[in-house]
């Protein structure tokens, strides 16, 4: 990831540099020099012929200044080379995506090509025909509590016993805080997550009183929740004092010389992924200045690569401060604990599953399953009511087999039941289901819940009473199933997305550096759900290996060297956070409170 210590962003003057480089051509500049051949005779020679004065003025040329364009030279000449080929460079590149477009397009049966393989959904016909082999094989069902066999060992770190702002000579400036920080919280339950976490950091980089984070009402989610709806404010502010201070609101008196509206606040806009030196070379300044500062939108502005202490910050917001309010936590416990008197047939262990086959996800991934035409034409009215002519754009090509190939569709239910009935999951499995409202629901669920019966979803676990006071607020409700899916044995993740990056992060952290959690090969597996040839036990071979795989991948820790670090802290929280696994229930608190 590149941190560029130049890294300019819009600060909320709007001032940016227009130094324009201006280039001169360079390279060998040519003389003025007259060139007659020279000769005392009284009486001129005969004139040479033309072709031969050029060409020997031109070898005297070369002779002279080559040194000085042979670069210009070479450079003419590849660009001579690059024009010459760049119509069969262009033809090549048509020839290639229509080759695409007959290979896994649309046109592919037409035109009599065989589909590439994987390209085509026909889970739906493997299972048919495997059906009786999977529903009579038990003989070696898996055993829960033994699914995890890599371990890790745990080293214990102490954490580091400083104030952050030392490390940048802010405190030797100034020792009382900077100013204000205001940050507005964009997305769903788990980019806000992120955003809050980073707001930390940066809050501890700028030696800054953060504000609590405000969350900006998304027109996806449609939840107008705020802070305190979703994570305990109380606990929020008092674990994090001594690493920084936190306030609910600015006081009245700053309120009062903005006129009370937050939008007059200087206000920043920073780029993505932005590096601690912009935040100390740009805004740190205009915060000592006014005194507060406001940016919005907050999602992934600052760099994974920060400095040791800030990481620390990260870690603390994420699996000390951040816990969910009482609310949400109570009905979470409640439904955690019905899983476990469900799954007593496993030992009170269960296995969750974020599956990704609702409508809008369907639609946006632009694959095909088994619903023909009218499914088709159901994705392309959803499609135009939501996206608004995104996907019927001219320069958008719509490849749906190609999709498939590269791992880009959402499993559907059945997909998944196969997965893992073949890694030795057997019927008497306990599944946490945690999604949004299924696309096709009925059809679709039919065959896990033929391979599966034991399926439950907050829905089913919560009474109607209970849910009432989360209908509408789907950050909520995604809490809920967070908490659920946190606890489980095994967790699988069907479609990627911020929910279970930031889950497989949290397990690491809970469970001794191990995610315990199945992130399928789905360009394997596509490939595997169309080959109609495929056996029963081949199949489950394939994927015992991959169950293997994941067991082997659960406990990887990122080489972090200094400040390199090039992954997800949210999803490798080790080594940096390894400090703070040392006792899940104590605050550590840095030894010199922030003033």
């Amino acid at each position: 990831m590149a941190t560029n210590k130049n890294m300019k962003a819009k600060p909320y003057y709007h001032q940016q540099n227009t130094n324009a480089a201006a280039s001169g051509g360079g390279g060998g500049g040519y003389s003025s020099e007259s060139s007659n051949g020279g000769s005392n005779s009284p009486s001129p020679p005969p004139s040479p012929r033309r072709h031969s004065s050029i060409s020997h003025s031109r070898r005297r040329l070369r002779t002279k200044s080559f040194s000085f364009f042979r670069r210009d030279s070479f450079a003419l000449t590849v660009s001579f080379i690059f024009r010459r080929n760049l119509r069969y460079l262009v033809l090549l590149c048509l020839l290639y995506v229509s080759g695409l477009i007959m290979c896994v397009g649309p046109f592919a049966g037409l035109v009599g090509h065989t589909p590439v393989p994987g390209s085509v959904y026909r889970s739906h016909e493997i299972f048919g025909k495997l059906w009786d082999q999977i529903q009579s094989d038990n003989s070696s069902a898996i055993d829960l509590s033994s699914v995890w066999k890599y371990k890790r060992l745990k080293v214990q770190k102490p954490c580091l016993n400083s104030t952050v702002g030392r490390y940048f000579g802010i405190e030797k400036e100034s020792p009382g805080p900077s100013g204000f920080l205001i940050v507005e919280a964009n997305g769903g339950l788990n980019q806000q997550r992120s955003a809050i976490c980073n707001a930390v950091a940066v809050a501890g980089l700028l030696n800054a009183i953060l504000v609590i984070p405000r969350f900006e009402f998304n027109s996806v989610w449609k939840d107008p929740s705020e802070f305190g709806d979703i994570y305990d404010e109380d606990h929020f502010v008092a674990t994090l004092d001594g690493y920084i201070k936190v306030v609910r609101e600015l006081p009245d008196l700053l309120m009062e010389r903005y006129d009370y509206n937050m939008t007059n606040i200087p206000t920043f806009r920073v780029q993505a992924w932005a590096p601690a030196s912009y935040y100390m070379g740009e805004v740190y300044p205009v915060l000592r200045e006014q005194g507060v500062i406001r940016i919005a939108p907050f999602a992934n502005r600052l760099a994974m690569n920060v400095p040791p202490h800030i990481q620390l910050l990260r870690c603390m917001a994420n699996y000390k401060a951040l816990r969910f309010s009482d609310p949400i936590s109570t009905l979470a416990e409640k439904l955690v604990k019905r899983m476990i008197e469900k799954s007593s047939g496993t030992g009170g262990k269960y296995v969750s599953i974020h599956l990704r086959f609702e409508e809008d996800m369907v639609a946006f991934s632009c694959c095909l399953y088994d619903g023909g035409k009218a499914e088709k034409l159901e994705m392309d009215m959803f499609r135009e009511k939501w996206w608004k002519g995104k996907f019927k754009r001219k320069d958008r090509v719509i490849l749906p087999g190609l999709n498939r190939i590269n791992g880009k569709c959402p499993l559907t239910p059945l997909e998944v039941g196969m997965m893992l009935r073949g890694m030795g999951f057997d019927n008497n499995t306990s599944i946490y289901l945690a999604s949004g409202k299924i696309y096709q629901a009925e059809r679709h669920l039919a065959s896990l819940l033929k391979m599966f019966p034991l399926v439950y979803t907050k829905e089913s676990l919560a009474t109607p009473d209970e849910l009432a006071p989360f209908e509408g607020y789907s950050s909520r409700l995604a809490a809920l199933d967070y908490t659920v899916c946190l606890f489980s044995e095994v967790f699988v993740t069907t479609h990627g997305g911020n929910f279970p990056h930031f889950l497989m992060g949290h397990r690491r952290f809970l469970f001794d550096g191990h995610s315990k959690t199945i992130n399928p090969d789905k360009r394997k597996l596509v490939l595997l759900f169309q080959d109609m040839n495929i056996s029963w036990v081949t199949f489950k071979d394939q994927m015992e290996i991959m169950l293997s795989e994941n067991d082997r991948k659960g406990i990887i820790v990122p080489r972090v060297r200094k400040i390199n670090r090039k992954t997800s802290i949210y999803t490798y929280p080790l080594p940096e956070c390894r400090c703070l696994q040392q006792s899940h229930n104590t605050t550590l608190q840095l030894t010199q409170p922030a003033r």
